[in-house]
């Protein structure tokens, strides 16, 4: 097969959370680990941290690889879902996958896979774990794709435990309450295995606290050690306000992992991996500029506390009038993100919807429905790159557009116009 061949036999034959929703969610870790198995456990031939959470896991997973890469180590990164290429999900000290090797692994390991019944996320889990192994990597930095109890990555036994912070998403999997939802993302809490939680929160503290005590497993709140007053106050490419949480709990991964005595982090390779984190791993989509004159920013907010977040980001940067881009999924509570979006932004705000390019998008014209029930007065376009152009034509000196809603969506508008 040609590697066109093989994403297209991925994304066609095995299920696809991130495409078609539902319909692809495996409540089930068995077939990872006999797709472990039959592949000699790659996943117990490298030490690796293991990231869950919310909102901020891909951030904190991107930002302690590219400090251990500073450090010297040959680092994993392990993330999802993918922006632009396939192949960002899995890299080795920022260089992603080869092209050559995914088709390899799927044409050596096909037949495995389908007498097992793979979804895409667990023949994905392999192909980075056995690509790891096969590379001899130091430590990988490993993100959970959804949850944590049942999640296919959660076949590792790591160094530390990461969750960043719980909130209400994936409520029709994960369950309808913070607590129950902390649940399901504690399951990755393994036997004395050092634990840090980014943000303590009443309803899920002691949900995590009866997890690690169960597990003998030491834990600490990063919010009771380190507290980022200005992220301006460290030197670092990620900008958004919302990362001061997320950099309060990478400090305090380091400071865990610098008292297991199992890692050597010298303080020049935590400054050198803040302020290389972009350049190191390549991260996309958060707050990031893709336009100036105006300034055009795009970020992946996508359920309510990314968006509180988010607002606050625009609420720090100076502009004149304010031009949103939005589309979004039909699975996630737009009504109530709009909501959020149309209380917080000014009248003179302008609206330009449109729709991702995956099955799971929400009609373009259902979201002009919703938003015309609630008095937002919006243009609609076909995609997101016409949104941005009329968007950005409109606009005057000092303007910001913001291309938000969805990660699909930012990955369309971060994938170059094909021309006709």
């Amino acid at each position: 097969m040609t590697y066109q061949q093989t994403l297209d036999y991925m994304f066609a034959q095995l299920p696809m959370y991130h495409r078609i929703g539902a319909a692809a969610y495996k409540a089930d870790i068995q077939p990872t680990l006999d797709l472990m198995a039959a592949l000699d456990n790659p996943e117990r031939k490298f030490r690796c941290i293991h990231v869950a959470g919310t909102n901020g896991k891909g951030s904190v997973s991107h930002m302690l690889a590219s400090i251990l890469q500073e450090a010297g180590y040959r680092t994993g990164l392990y993330t999802s879902p993918h922006l632009v290429d396939f192949r960002e999900r899995i890299r080795i000290n920022g260089e992603m996958i080869g092209r050559q090797e995914v088709t390899a692994f799927v044409e050596r390991n096909r037949e495995l896979m389908e007498q097992l019944h793979l979804s895409f996320f667990e023949m994905t889990v392999g192909l980075a774990f056995d690509h790891f192994a096969s590379h001899g990597v130091d430590i990988a930095v490993v993100e959970v794709g959804m949850g944590g109890r049942l999640d296919s990555t959660n076949v590792v036994t790591p160094l530390l435990s990461v969750i960043t912070n719980i909130g209400l998403d994936h409520t029709q999997f994960l369950g309808d309450t913070l607590a129950k939802i902390a649940a399901e993302k504690a399951g990755i809490i393994k036997e004395g295995v050092p634990v840090v939680v980014g943000e303590t929160q009443p309803e899920t503290e002691p949900v995590f606290l009866q997890k690690a005590a169960a597990a003998h497993s030491p834990i600490t709140f990063a919010d009771r050690h380190h507290h980022v007053e200005r992220i301006e106050d460290y030197t670092t490419q990620l900008t958004g306000e919302y990362q001061k949480k997320n950099l309060a709990t990478v400090l305090q991964c380091v400071d865990v992992l610098r008292q297991s005595g199992q890692l050597h982090l010298p303080a020049e390779a935590v400054v050198r991996g803040l302020a290389r984190v972009v350049d190191n791993t390549h991260l996309q989509g958060r707050w990031q500029t893709i336009g100036l004159d105006p300034l055009t920013i795009c970020e992946t907010a996508h359920n309510a506390p990314g968006v509180e977040a988010m607002l606050r980001g625009v609420d720090n940067t100076p502009h004149g009038r304010l031009h949103v881009v939005y589309g979004c999924v039909a699975d996630k509570d737009y009504r109530h993100i709009l909501h959020m979006l149309r209380s917080h932004f000014a009248e003179s705000t302008r609206w330009h919807f449109t729709q991702p390019s995956v099955p799971r998008r929400l009609p373009v014209e259902q979201l002009m429905e919703a938003a015309a029930d609630m008095g937002i007065d919006a243009e609609p376009h076909s995609d997101v790159h016409a949104a941005i152009e009329a968007a950005r034509r409109q606009a005057a000196p000092g303007d910001l557009v913001l291309v938000t809603g969805s990660i699909f969506l930012v990955a369309d508008a971060l994938t170059p116009k094909e021309m006709p």
